[in-house]
């Protein structure tokens, strides 16, 4: 036998309010914390929050053939320095740094002044949230305002999420250097990937 469901108007139209409501409220809150991070390029400040990022993967991985941590010094140092002449970029969270990205000279040698060396770290949990590749846009659009060609990459292997994120900007692996590195008692291989600017 059919049935009739007698449904309240009133309360129908209070629940799809209140959807809408939360529809809103959660992009208005998704906005705030867009606005509250930026991309902006790194001052000495920045120096020891970069350092402790780094020092992360100096005594933890093999991502960088580092062994033993930077000081802020040496960091602060290589900020300046670098940031006159290429871009060193910072993504800060509510006045947090999050994440690093930087290009520094390919080579000494005056032919390769057109090239550079790409580098991203993030801070451990940060990882996977689209930061480093919101990095390496910014770097990558600075680089082709500054007339540089050829952005080059290292990535210790295996390294499948560092791959994937160059590969997703356009990165093509290059070269495959075999047992180059020695760090945590064991050889670690080295690739690179190149991307034409």
């Amino acid at each position: 036998m059919p049935t009739t469901l007698d449904i309240d108007e009133d309360a129908l139209h209070a629940a799809k309010e209140s959807a809408v409501l939360e529809k809103t409220t959660a992009a208005a809150e998704e906005e705030t914390v867009r606005m509250e991070s930026t991309i902006r390029s790194a001052t000495a400040d920045d120096a020891q929050a970069v350092c402790d990022i780094y020092n992360h993967y100096a005594l933890n991985t093999v991502i960088t053939f580092d062994e033993q941590p930077l000081a802020s010094a040496e960091l602060r140092r290589q900020i300046l320095e670098s940031s006159e002449s290429l871009p060193w970029l910072v993504f800060e969270d509510h006045g947090d740094i999050l994440g690093y990205a930087y290009a520094g000279k390919w080579k000494s040698r005056c032919a390769y002044r057109f090239s550079v060396e790409t580098t991203v770290y993030l801070a451990p949990q940060c990882t996977g949230r689209g930061i480093g590749s919101a990095l390496y846009e910014a770097l990558i659009s600075d680089l082709r305002a500054a007339s540089r060609h050829s952005a080059i990459a290292g990535i210790a292997l295996p390294n499948p999420a560092s791959i994937a994120l160059h590969e997703e900007l356009g990165f093509a692996k290059v070269a495959h250097f075999k047992e180059v590195g020695w760090k945590f008692d064991r050889w670690i291989d080295v690739g690179y990937w190149e991307l034409l600017l």
